[in-house]
């Protein structure tokens, strides 16, 4: 086992990691920008180095800063969390060759599923259904021709990374055009990457993943799937598990699918595997994210398995230690992404002082934050703030309990999503099941939070 950890993020993320380490005896070395020199991370660790500005590509995202800070405050291993480095497999190759371990997938399994558009293609032909889509686009004529192939609507995509960014919908060839160029930037700015490809886009769909874990002697489990339908503008806010989209059967059937394939393509450490359901209830796969995903602590609540120290366990040789038949689901849980952003004005972010900040509890109720009265919101990085998540026997009770929940949480000085999540808790289609990835931006957060304040 790992002496000492190097944790190379920010944020709750970076607080989740360190009390993983601090369970498990492992020291643990926060990495911090200067912007983040006070966050609660850097504040409780066991010791914190400075790797660079506020700028993520002169810090977080720099391999040098972060391979150099391991080096030299002795650690003997790196968790990247996720976002910035954690599914670079450059980086996880440098870590390999400065004597140190990457807690993650290996470099060559990072390299195997690090193009979106080629693990389509490979778990294809492990047996799980994906949607119709291009291979890599060359250029704008190459997307016209495809996207006439795939037939409109398309959803343009990023090879690299994940959170929403990169992708457009798009109806017709001249909003293809248009897009195009969007897409190429902010794929370029978030992960160093402008390659693209097309999905075909399928109306009124569900997002639901499926968590795997599997450790370098091939042996593998699956911890259930999490329905992530409520999303804007690409980007998930709200996760629950058991999904409603899909019945106990099938749901089994797609987790068990889900991981034969995943382990017969060679997959190692811990993952999630991406899939978009249909108004039929067929399930395609669309993606895997070979990281922690940051709506872990949903799988946690059901099952009691710590993601975060499994995936330390598995990094450091250790056999995974149990199988399916010790895999139990208990409940429901929902959790609730905590964002500094105006909901009235298209989650326009906000960044500024938390003058106050109150936690809820109560039975099934947990908060994964780094924040705290007097902390400094930086405006530089993503604009999670926590993640309230709770639990219930049933989906009624989880419900009712994160209504209590939301209406305790406090985070004074800052405008936050609170409201459209207890809107959400009070609307019909997410009472009824009914949420699917384009909703909120088609009917509009505005019309959320006016329908709850009638209520």
């Amino acid at each position: 086992m790992f002496e000492k950890i190097l944790i190379a993020n920010r944020g709750e993320i970076a607080l989740r990691i360190l009390r993983a380490c601090r369970a498990m005896g492992i020291e643990a070395v926060v990495a911090y920008s200067e912007a983040d020199r006070d966050s609660l991370p850097v504040q409780l660790a066991d010791e914190a180095i400075c790797i660079g500005p506020a700028d993520a590509r002169r810090s977080y995202l720099s391999a040098p800063a972060v391979i150099s800070a391991a080096v030299v405050t002795g650690c003997d291993a790196i968790h990247p969390g996720y976002g910035f480095l954690s599914e670079d497999d450059a980086f996880a190759e440098v870590v390999r060759a400065h004597d140190l371990t990457f807690i993650g997938p290996p470099p060559a399994v990072l390299e195997r599923f690090g193009s979106k558009e080629g693990t389509r293609r490979l778990l294809a032909t492990h047996g799980l259904p994906t949607i119709p889509g291009s291979g890599m686009l060359r250029d704008d004529l190459h997307a016209l021709e495809e996207a006439d192939r795939i037939g409109y609507p398309v959803l343009i995509k990023p090879s690299a990374g994940g959170g929403g960014k990169g992708m457009r919908m798009v109806r017709s060839p001249r909003e293809l055009e248009s897009a195009l160029k969007v897409c190429r930037s902010e794929a370029k700015a978030a992960f160093g990457d402008d390659s693209l490809y097309l999905e075909r886009w399928l109306e009124d769909n569900r997002h639901v993943e499926v968590q795997v874990a599997i450790d370098r002697y091939g042996r593998g489990v699956h911890l259930g799937e999490r329905d992530c339908s409520v999303q804007r503008r690409h980007q998930k806010i709200l996760e629950e598990a058991p999904t409603p989209a899909l019945s106990a059967a099938a749901r089994t059937e797609l987790a068990e699918t889900a991981l034969r394939a995943v382990v017969a393509a060679g997959y190692e450490n811990v993952g999630t595997l991406e899939f978009l359901v249909d108004a039929n209830g067929e399930a395609w796969f669309i993606e895997i994210n070979c990281r922690i995903q940051v709506e872990h602590p949903v799988t946690e609540m059901l099952t009691g398995i710590d993601l975060v120290t499994t995936q330390i366990r598995i990094a450091a040789g250790e056999p995974l230690g149990f199988s399916q038949a010790d895999v139990t689901f208990r409940g429901h849980a929902i959790e609730f992404r905590i964002n500094a952003e105006d909901a009235d004005h298209d989650f326009r972010p906000s960044a500024g002082l938390v003058e106050r900040y109150v936690v809820p509890g109560g039975p099934g109720v947990r908060m994964d934050s780094h924040l705290y009265a007097g902390y400094e919101v930086p405006p530089f990085y993503d604009s999670l703030l926590g993640k309230l998540i709770v639990w219930g026997p049933d989906r009624a009770t989880a419900i009712e309990r994160s209504k209590g929940a939301l209406d305790e949480l406090l985070v004074e000085g800052l405008v936050t999503n609170i409201p459209i999540h207890q809107a959400l808790l009070s609307s019909d289609a997410f009472l009824e099941g009914r949420m699917t990835t384009n909703l909120l931006d088609r009917v509009g957060s505005a019309a959320f939070l006016a329908a709850a304040t009638r209520a």
